[in-house]
Order: C-alpha cells, then sequence, then structure tokens
C-alpha cells in the first residue's frame, strides 16, 4: 500500500468483496494462471455482480482469453483481454497502447478508462485479438532486441565507445525502441526481472500461432535470442564508462 500514500482510496476485506463493489474490474496480473488463481480459490466470481466488466491488462495467451471470455460469459459477465504496452514509462506518463479483444459493447463502456492511462486505445476484434496483437508485437520487440545485442557484443569486441555508439545510432538509420532503452527504461537492476516474462510471451506467442495453423519458429527463434540476450546487452551498455 505504500505506493498509494497521499492517494485516496478504498480496501476491501477479500477479492470477493473488492468485485462486488465496481461496474469494471481491472486486472494487471503476470500470467492467465493469476486469473484461475482469483476464480479458483479466491472466489472472484461469486463477488461479481452481473454486467460488470473484467479487464485483462496483462498478457497471456489467445486461447486462454477466449476459454476465460466463455466462462465468464456464462454469468453474464464481459471479458475483454486489453494487454498494454509501453512498460513502467508509458504507464507513468498514461502514454500506453490499449489492444483489446472481446465485446464491441463492452469495449465502448471502457474506453473512457483506458483512455485515462493510455495515448492509443485499439478494438482489434473478437475475444483473443488483443492478445495476439501484444504477442505479435513482442515478438517484434524481442527480434530488434536480438539485432542490438549482437551488434553491441561486437561493438564491445572492437573497443568501440559504446555510449557515443547508442547516440550515434538512435540519430541514424539503425534506431530502434530497444537500443533506446537499454540502460534508460530498462536498467541493469530490473532486466533479471523482465527476462524470464519475455521468455514467457515470446512462448505465448509461438504456441498461439501454432494453434492457428501457422509456422512462427524463425521469428520465434530470433525473438527467444533476443530475450536471452536481455541482460548482457544492458550491461555492456551501462558498463561502458562513457554510457
Amino acid at each position: 500500500m505504500e505506493a498509494l500514500s497521499g492517494y485516496t482510496y478504498t480496501t476491501h476485506e477479500s477479492v470477493a468483496a473488492l468485485a462486488g463493489a465496481v461496474d469494471v474490474l481491472l486486472l494487471c496480473l503476470r500470467d492467465d494462471g493469476d486469473i484461475h488463481d482469483l476464480l479458483d480459490n479466491q472466489q472472484l466470481r461469486q463477488g461479481l455482480r452481473g454486467g460488470t466488466v473484467v479487464v485483462n491488462h496483462g498478457t497471456g495467451d489467445p486461447g486462454e482469453s477466449t476459454a476465460l471470455a466463455d466462462r465468464f460469459a456464462a454469468g453474464g459477465i464481459p471479458f475483454l483481454d486489453a494487454p498494454v504496452s509501453g512498460g513502467g514509462p508509458g504507464a507513468k506518463a498514461r502514454t500506453l497502447t490499449t489492444s483489446v479483444g472481446g465485446e464491441h459493447d463492452a469495449y465502448d463502456r471502457c474506453v473512457p478508462i483506458f483512455e485515462t492511462f493510455s495515448r492509443t486505445v485499439l478494438h482489434m476484434g473478437g475475444s483473443g485479438t488483443g492478445q495476439l496483437t501484444k504477442l505479435l508485437n513482442n515478438s517484434m520487440t524481442m527480434s530488434n532486441l536480438k539485432n542490438a545485442a549482437d551488434m553491441l557484443r561486437i561493438a564491445a569486441q572492437l573497443d568501440v565507445k559504446i555510449g557515443p555508439l547508442v547516440e550515434a545510432i538512435s540519430a541514424s538509420s539503425g534506431a530502434s525502441f530497444m537500443l533506446g532503452a537499454l540502460n534508460t527504461e530498462i536498467t541493469p537492476d530490473i532486466a533479471p526481472h523482465m527476462q524470464p516474462l519475455t521468455r514467457k510471451d515470446i512462448e505465448h506467442f509461438a504456441d498461439a500461432v501454432c494453434a492457428r495453423g501457422v509456422d512462427p519458429s524463425e521469428l520465434h527463434d530470433r525473438s527467444l535470442a533476443g530475450a536471452n540476450g536481455l541482460v548482457e546487452a544492458v550491461g555492456i551498455v551501462a558498463g561502458s564508462p562513457t554510457a
């Protein structure tokens, strides 16, 4: 609760009690298993009133989103998968991108809420399409990181000044979000925490694509290699005396 110090908020004695007090319930959890824990072990469903919209802002499997939507719909509860992109800095600046899958009526109800912390809000289609959008984005992000990590590794071996190199490339045609994020938005202290989460997302991406009859192997392998190189790449940039 220390993060809420200085703000007005209301506490509830249980997940079920909190769920019964809201018209829209926003979840931002690590993975789909956490939602199942709320449903199966913490009586989330029992607390929800009919018509309450449940929104999952975490990144997970599109197939699980569809299954969860069906599970909630049986009790008259709309469910949206609405993963966000932009990280901690985007959340603080209220400039996240929110990609939403699910019923359009529920989406329309929630857009004013999403716009309080998002610069871009998009309805992608039916249940699971928000997750598909986020996973495709993450595959691009991590494959771009693979390029940056390979380049930084070579540059370090050549004794090129890393700080000026990153600055030069960031102002040139080789610029990418991931290169600019190393040791700025992604720091050495948070990179080890992020790395397993990025690996998880890449496996969700591969599973979702395979389930739809498309071969993701080339992009999967490149993206996973990027995720595996995250800590090293941040360390190279952070360890440079001119960084």
